[in-house]
């Protein structure tokens, strides 16, 4: 028996013994999907692929483990496997910490030819250049669980040290992005691919927060201080700060601590916007100039997600309210249909669903009623895979986009297990 079947046996009989058979058969399909498919080990540790693209993005890989966290202490070879995955993306940041995707060797292979501020060392290993506030959140994050859960400290050695200032001074440098040296640009492509303004991004003024291109989605910022990654950026600060603490690297940890205080600020004095219907709700992105975008997208950090990311609170009052607002069609990507209500995105076609919403979705709620409905949702619009997709249409689950999307696949069986003791 391997440890995938030992570790989802418990899972499985009492789904089954619930009568829910087929959720039990979606729940080890999408378990095992990333172990299965998209690990590669190499002299640099594990490299995972996202699935139907041969890159590998420092979001999606983060996410793509994550649920298989509670299981290192027990088996060996996940420790490994996520430690090795972690000394993947430290050299990666290294490398450039204004990439957001990468090939597994320096193959010179590229998603697009941009135009961007290239390292030549870097840019054979480059897949794309999208500068986006998460991509530096989430190998944190990982770290972060990945000791809080096994004890283990062999992350922390001098490569972990130089990521983590890397990534302190690429949020420092964003803070006044006027003067910093990313630009990017492509050409031939639809306008949320690419940058304005000769590939600096709308103008912005000075917050405290750090500016991002690009959303979790790869589609350009509308505007350049996009809130939901600059609250993940918030819990990230807290998460360096506490391992800097432990590596007693007292300037790391003050450095983490001053500029997470001013991007609180920034977040409370910009960001935090009265609407008319909802109350004191967050914006989706602002410029600092007095522009804001009140809308939601489902890729994560979303608005939606921020308590599952330890950002706020689930009961905080300004969350709540936002979290009507995004649920509503009040969002431009909120739709609902015969066989679905969820989260979308610009990034895929109107009136598509992303199973990765619902999920969100139902990991940030208590509510029993809800949760069910959703894992039913979920459990109704596989399309017969036994797998998630990218984008499900509302009203017809035939129409799908992504059928290898091991993320969404690792979300899926993480909100599984959560969603459990609602079942009994």
């Amino acid at each position: 028996m391997d440890w995938l079947t030992e570790a989802t046996a418990g899972t499985v009989e009492q789904l089954r013994s619930l009568g829910r058979d087929k959720l039990a058969g979606m729940y080890v399909s999408c378990f095992r999907s990333t172990w299965d498919t998209t690990l590669k080990r190499d002299g640099k540790g594990v490299f995972l692929i996202t699935g139907d693209i041969p890159a590998m993005w420092l979001r999606d890989s983060s996410a793509q483990v994550y649920h298989y966290l509670p299981y290192a202490l027990a088996y060996p070879e996940v420790r490994e496997t996520i430690l090795g995955l972690i000394r993947r993306q430290c050299y990666y940041v290294q490398l450039d910490p204004y990439a957001n995707a990468y090939n597994q060797t320096g193959n010179g292979r590229h998603g697009y030819h941009d135009r961007t501020s290239w390292r030549p060392e870097a840019e054979p290993y480059i897949w794309e250049r999208k500068y986006e506030i998460d991509s530096l959140c989430y190998p944190v994050r990982l770290t972060y669980a990945f000791w809080k859960t096994t004890g283990e400290t062999a992350w922390s050695d001098e490569s972990f040290r130089k990521t983590m200032q890397t990534i302190l001074s690429v949020f420092e440098t964003e803070q006044h992005h006027e003067s910093s040296p990313y630009y990017f640009e492509r050409s031939d492509c639809p306008p949320s691919d690419t940058l304005q303004q000769g590939g600096k991004g709308t103008p912005v003024g000075y917050t405290g927060m750090t500016w991002s291109g690009f959303r979790p989605s790869d589609d350009a910022c509308r505007y350049g201080y996009l809130v939901p990654s600059n609250l993940f950026a918030l819990r990230t600060l807290e998460q360096i700060r506490e391992m800097a603490v432990f590596m007693k690297d007292g300037d790391m940890a003050n450095r983490a601590g001053k500029l997470r205080a001013e991007i609180q600020t920034g977040i409370e004095t910009f960001a935090v916007v009265e609407h008319p219907q909802f109350g004191k709700v967050y914006a989706y992105e602002v410029d600092g100039l007095g522009h804001c975008h009140f809308m939601d997208d489902a890729n994560v950090p979303s608005l939606l997600s921020l308590p599952y990311l330890s950002a706020v609170k689930a009961d905080d009052e300004i969350y709540q309210n936002t979290r009507r607002l995004v649920l509503s069609r009040e969002n431009p990507y909120y739709y609902e249909g015969t066989r679905a209500k969820g989260i979308g995105s610009p990034h895929t076609p109107v009136d598509y669903i992303w199973p990765i919403a619902l999920c969100m979705q139902g990991l940030t709620s208590r509510d029993g009623e809800e949760i069910r409905g959703l894992l039913s949702t979920l459990e109704s619009i596989d399309a017969g895979t036994g797998l998630m997709h990218e984008g499900v249409h509302k009203d017809d689950p035939q129409q799908y986009t992504r059928a290898w999307f091991a993320w969404a696949n690792s979300l899926f069986s993480e909100f599984v297990e959560y969603a459990l003791p609602f079942l009994t």
